[in-house]
């Protein structure tokens, strides 16, 4: 919750009084000078509107048309409900857990300059090392499959690349045969899933730069780099969702059609500089102000600008499954599968248990023969 009050400053508003100082001091990319551009314009004469009138009193509004950047915190409400609403539809009747991979900030500068390909090695090991996780019978004994988001800064506007995982609280046993659910506490141990996650993203990150995929700083020594890397530990956190997936769902929402700041975090500008209001996640506290120059401000927006040709977003691998249509005759048959379940211990006034676990194979048998 934000502490204080604000004078109704947009970003927009900073945009418009230090964007062209900082372009003639800095060098930034066309589709960086884009972004600006089109959220100075956004909601202005500029990018033209449509007048509105009363029928019985003839009142004229003047309605201005959005910009639908990607990087306005103005646009993207409407993209980021059916986005939502969407994902929610498709949910599974099962707790969910939520999962966050982390790079290490040593990688930073390496991931910056690389990210199409740094961001691809982090779906794809993340993914790959959480599905092996749970095929361990020690672990889960079970196939499963996610929905990942990207996200490439922190509330206080620094590079922190990071990838949200919503994961189901179990999966289908290899056979098909049975859903297995997992502990309610942890989907699998966090340092085993950290340990693959690290020895797949550094084995990922060395093969892209032995076919020349990546472009290294000279300060660089990847080498020594990753035999640094490989002695760490590499954060991945992992937790139930307490206020259920939907909760989840709208959270990760609003970062995959908005920007990085929105403007009811921005409380003020100061002797040119920015007042802001973040949340310090790994201290449990309310909340703090943050004052960066204008400067400062403005190169660390720029700074985590994701490229155009790069999606956050996307459901990855469920259930091992390549494609959209085989993915979701999969997620279909779970669904007829545990709801069938579900109806089979309701009529026996059965819960889950070792007793009762002889009726999934009936639900089996039903779930594929209406399929």
């Amino acid at each position: 919750m934000m502490k204080g009050s604000r004078d109704n400053t947009e970003l927009a508003d900073i945009l418009r009084r230090f964007g062209d100082d900082y372009i003639r001091s800095h060098k930034i990319s066309h589709h960086q000078q884009k972004v600006m551009e089109a959220i100075k314009q956004c909601r202005t004469s500029a990018m033209g509107g449509h007048r509105n009138e009363c029928d019985h009193c003839r009142h004229e509004d003047i309605s201005y048309n959005s910009c639908r950047n990607r990087h306005c915190p103005k646009c993207g409400q409407t993209k980021q409900l059916k986005w939502a609403d969407k994902l929610a539809s498709s949910l599974m009747p099962v707790r969910y857990f939520h999962i966050v991979f982390t790079l290490p900030h040593e990688l930073s500068e390496i991931v910056f300059s690389n990210q199409r390909e740094c961001y691809d090695i982090l779906f794809n090991t993340s993914v790959k090392s959480l599905q092996q996780a749970a095929l361990n019978p020690e672990y889960l004994g079970a196939e499963t499959g996610c929905m990942a988001v990207l996200h490439t800064w922190g509330q206080n506007l620094k590079f922190h690349p990071h990838l949200h995982l919503i994961v189901p609280a179990g999966g289908l046993t290899v056979d098909g045969i049975e859903w297995k659910r997992s502990s309610k506490k942890f989907f699998v141990p966090v340092g085993a899933l950290s340990k693959m996650f690290r020895a797949k993203y550094l084995e990922k990150l060395e093969h892209a730069y032995e076919k020349g995929l990546l472009r290294l700083p000279e300060q660089v020594d990847l080498e020594r780099l990753i035999g640094m890397l490989k002695k760490k530990n590499w954060n991945v956190h992992s937790e139930p969702t307490f206020g259920g997936p939907r909760q989840v769902i709208n959270y990760l929402g609003r970062y995959t059609n908005r920007v990085a700041i929105t403007n009811n975090r921005i409380i003020s500008i100061e002797n040119r500089k920015i007042k802001f209001f973040w949340k310090n996640y790994r201290i449990k506290d309310d909340g703090e102000k943050w004052n960066l120059k204008q400067m400062n401000f403005l190169a660390d927006f720029y700074f985590i600008f994701c490229p155009m040709d790069i999606i956050r977003s996307g459901t990855l691998a469920y259930l091992h499954l390549p494609t959209a249509r085989q993915r979701e005759g999969n997620v279909s048959y779970c669904w007829k599968l545990l709801l069938q379940y579900r109806n089979i211990m309701a009529c026996h006034g059965m819960r889950y248990g070792k007793k009762s676990k002889k009726l999934i194979f009936y639900c089996v048998l039903f779930a594929r023969r209406e399929g």
